[in-house]
């Protein structure tokens, strides 16, 4: 009963941060309008030049594991972009002057969740991380649990396998059923 008003306690102050970080970023774009263009080329020119500096610092390593490290920063990035978008859109429908009850409900369920998917994305890529795995993005969704890890050529160990089912079947609702493990091969 406590885990479970403590866990609820948890969910509804992340969710009170994501509504004021939207807010916030909401106020702040309507305020300013639309971009400097001269900002926006400096951006550009400075993301540029880490890329190019990254490049050249990756040189003298492994292609294959730079390729992979590149895989989980993007997947993270896809990851972050897509449930941002999907926040703003769940925002937006809330807001609305003409939003039902049902709609505004029904878009704090889904915000709820996605708080939820969250916290447990964070905590079982922490314990995968400390299972000794290189690196690792977990996706977690109505339909299941994705992990994806890097591999060997050979796959995955049993006993990593097990790991990785453990961590999930221990931290959330879903069972090993539930599960989708992606090897990244090095």
């Amino acid at each position: 009963m406590k885990r479970n008003l403590k866990r609820n306690i948890v969910i509804v102050a992340v969710l009170v941060f994501v509504g004021a970080a939207v807010y916030l970023n909401w106020s702040y774009n309507s305020r300013w309008g639309a971009a400097d263009p001269a900002m926006v080329e400096a951006e550009d020119a400075a993301t540029e030049a880490a890329n190019e500096a990254y490049t050249a610092a990756s040189a003298g390593t492994d292609g294959a594991s730079v390729a992979v490290s590149a895989y989980f920063d993007e997947a993270r990035l896809t990851r972050q972009t897509s449930r941002d978008e999907a926040l703003a859109l769940l925002e937006q429908a809330c807001s609305g002057q003409d939003a039902s009850q049902e709609v505004i409900d029904e878009s704090m369920r889904q915000i709820n969740a996605m708080a939820s998917w969250n916290l447990q994305e964070s905590l079982l890529e922490n314990q995968l991380l400390a299972k000794n795995f290189t690196d690792c993005v977990v996706f977690v969704g109505d339909d299941g649990v994705t992990v994806a890890v890097p591999a060997p050529v050979d796959g995955l160990t049993d006993t990593q396998v097990a790991q990785i089912t453990e961590a999930v079947v221990d931290n959330t609702d879903y069972s090993a059923q539930s599960l989708n493990i992606i090897e990244v091969t090095e």
